[in-house]
């Protein structure tokens, strides 16, 4: 017997929970990240698995918590052979076969069904609802709740049972400076983020951020690791890995305290320097299109040999892409390319510590 339904499937009181899942090991956004927060020892066995390269569409990865639990079983489903990639409706069909055979051998009497290759997929949801419907009526004695596609559940919500990370001096001094930002009541992006840690490393702080030219300035994307391990122990809002410059982070107030005992206390006098250096730099320009403008003039000044004067600044600045053209006037140029200038934020060394984690 099915049903169809929405909501969070990580509150639905079933024995198993189906995870959609890549055969590459990688759980990086979306219901699978979501997973992998709120059952961390399931994701080391998925893990394990996808290293042995024994996980293929077809074929379920099924995690036994134990009798004790609810839900006993995480069901690892293939809808993606690699996380880049889109899923196939003929490995949808494949899967549910499996599915079907895993619920009847394990004597599994309810289960909770995500929108298998949906979303990041790119799967059309009237086209594999209807298999999942057939699949689940092979198994009639089984109530099985098939989730709609809905977005995903507010950030605060998610159920995270990862480790907390330890407060080291460099992340007490990341979360300093954040919180700092914060003060005069400015409300946090990843977009800011992303521009005040940039200037973190650029003085010196080896973060291994990689940044790359991209549309709002200097980029990298393996911030986003950072933030999830942050995620529900120091700050929320990156969620289940959702990227777009406007995300709103919120910092908490127990983890700001600590960072701030943390950063006095165990900071080397460098590091010390170079969180006041930051907090000087970007003082007035608080704001996204103030963090946009500061970084994207240090970019162009300081990475791509752009001759040291405010016109060939601007120049470089509006050839970027139409977006920095259309809202970046020259004069708020200059005062960027003033601030970084009077403050020796020129001719240092901008490296993007292109370590490998």
């Amino acid at each position: 017997m099915w049903k169809r339904t929405e909501g969070n499937i990580l509150e639905a009181d079933v024995q198993a929970l189906v995870n959609t899942v890549n055969t590459v090991g990688v759980m990086g956004k979306g219901i699978a990240l979501q997973f992998k927060k709120a059952f961390p020892e399931m994701f080391e066995a998925y893990e394990a698995v996808c290293k042995a390269k024994t996980l293929r569409p077809g074929l379920m990865h099924v995690y036994d918590r134990g009798q004790m639990f609810n839900p006993r079983y995480i069901i690892n489903f293939p809808t993606k052979r690699h996380w880049k990639g889109k899923s196939r409706i003929a490995d949808i069909e494949a899967g549910l076969d499996a599915l079907v055979e895993e619920l009847t051998a394990r004597d599994i009497k309810s289960v909770a069904i995500p929108p298998l290759g949906c979303g990041h997929g790119g799967l059309d949801w009237d086209e594999v609802r209807p298999l999942i419907e057939q699949a689940m009526d092979r198994v009639p004695e089984v109530e099985a709740l098939i989730y709609a596609p809905k977005g995903a559940p507010e950030p605060a919500a998610i159920v995270n049972r990862t480790e907390r990370p330890e407060m080291t001096p460099s992340r007490a001094n990341m979360l300093r400076l954040l919180s700092e930002y914060c003060v005069l009541g400015y409300d946090l992006t990843l977009l800011e983020i992303q521009k005040i840690l940039y200037f973190l490393q650029v003085a010196g702080e080896p973060l291994k951020l990689r940044f790359a030219k991209d549309r709002y300035g200097p980029y990298a994307d393996n911030l986003r690791h950072v933030l999830h391990r942050f995620e529900g122990h120091f700050l929320v809002g990156f969620g289940d890995g959702r990227n777009s410059p406007r995300t709103p982070i919120r910092l908490f107030e127990e983890a700001v305290s600590e960072a701030v005992q943390v950063s006095e206390r165990s900071s080397t006098p460098e590091q010390k320097d170079r969180v006041r250096r930051v907090f000087d730099l970007i003082e007035g320009f608080e704001s996204p299109y103030g963090m946009e403008l500061l970084a994207s003039v240090h970019w162009v000044a300081a990475q791509e040999g752009v001759p040291s004067e405010p016109a060939a600044v601007v120049q470089a600045v509006h050839a970027w892409n139409d977006h920095k053209r259309k809202t970046m006037k020259p004069e708020h140029i200059h005062v960027a390319w003033n601030r970084l200038q009077d403050l020796g934020w020129l001719g240092r060394d901008t490296t993007s510590h292109d370590d490998r984690e």
